[in-house]
């Protein structure tokens, strides 16, 4: 459902969110192409050397389930996104952006941290990195529903002891954890799961994200961040790693690196966003919805809102 950010008397302080790689689906640029903002699409063809135009409009869902190109496509995607929420809500009180793996890119450009032909850059290398990586070292991940952290976590060791390669890749919410190894160790946990009562849901993925299966990646990434200039930028980001938030700067170089093989604390994020940073209103902007979803479960007390264009303003 297409949604408005509707502005009040009591101006709400708004959490931007931005997703990750899993959202895209064919024909997705569709709806930004005769937008002012699709100019950016040109932009970041030329700075990540990938044809996006194409990957947004004609691209099947196999092409674009690999990972090189479905991290470039919901980069980008999410930016169109947010020019065309900066171009409508000029007056909106943003206090302070997040994305989830991948979107934490389209996080920090947004806060003025990186530009968006460097953000674009760095996408695309980060995206070829761990696509190569999975190559030599094929993963898989799936949602763990049901159950805390300490549930997912204690799952997880049983499974390490019987010497299965297995980490925690997302804590996403109180009752959603992401998992993620070998292919053999993931399918093999479904079993332990469903003995312990919670849902266990293998994902449509390659890779091993944010485990130790992406380390060959990450010696690219450093060399993409090294080369890569952080700006102080206009707000704060709560990173992935730490959940915590910080401005802009070199910092960030760590950070990203961190981020490759470290698990994503969302469900802390979140926290930090609505309880230090005071956030009353979490804005989901980008495809699909599913920061929105994980955001009214964890936090049911917030307004949680998405941003696309509005109906009969994409032509």
């Amino acid at each position: 459902m297409v949604a408005h950010v509707h502005r009040s008397t009591a101006e709400p302080r708004y959490a931007v969110l931005f997703p990750g790689q899993g959202v895209q689906r064919p024909g997705m640029g569709e709806p930004w192409r005769h937008t002012p903002s699709w100019e950016l699409v040109d932009a970041v063809s030329r700075a990540s050397g990938f044809d996006v135009a194409e990957l947004l409009l004609t691209a099947d869902q196999e092409t674009l389930s690999r990972t090189d190109h479905a991290q470039i496509s919901v980069f980008t995607a999410s930016l169109l996104a947010w020019s065309e929420f900066l171009r409508q809500e000029p007056a909106a009180h943003v206090a302070a952006v997040a994305g989830h793996s991948l979107g934490e890119y389209a996080a920090l450009v947004a806060a003025g941290v990186l530009s968006p032909a460097d953000g674009a850059w760095l996408v695309g290398e980060r995206g070829r990195a761990m696509a190569e990586a999975a190559r030599h070292r094929p993963g898989a991940m799936a949602a763990v529903m049901g159950g805390g952290p300490e549930q997912v976590a204690a799952l997880v060791d049983r499974a390490r002891k019987d010497g299965a390669e297995l980490w925690v890749a997302n804590h996403n919410g109180p009752q959603q954890t992401v998992v993620a190894g070998s292919r053999e160790a993931v399918e093999s946990t479904a079993a332990l799961a469903a003995g312990a009562g919670l849902r266990y849901s293998v994902l449509p993925v390659t890779a091993a994200c944010h485990t130790p299966y992406m380390a060959p990646a990450g010696e690219a990434l450093r060399r993409a961040l090294d080369l890569t200039d952080f700006a102080a930028g206009t707000l704060p980001v709560v990173a992935n790693v730490d959940a915590v938030a910080h401005r802009g700067g070199d910092h960030w170089r760590d950070l990203c690196a961190r981020q490759l093989v470290g698990p994503v604390r969302w469900a802390d994020t979140l926290r930090v966003l609505h309880e230090d940073l005071a956030a009353a209103a979490f804005l989901d902007i980008g495809p699909g919805a599913t920061l929105a979803g994980l955001t009214r479960r964890a936090l049911p007390e917030a307004t949680v809102e998405r941003f696309k264009v509005p109906a009969g303003q994409a032509a």
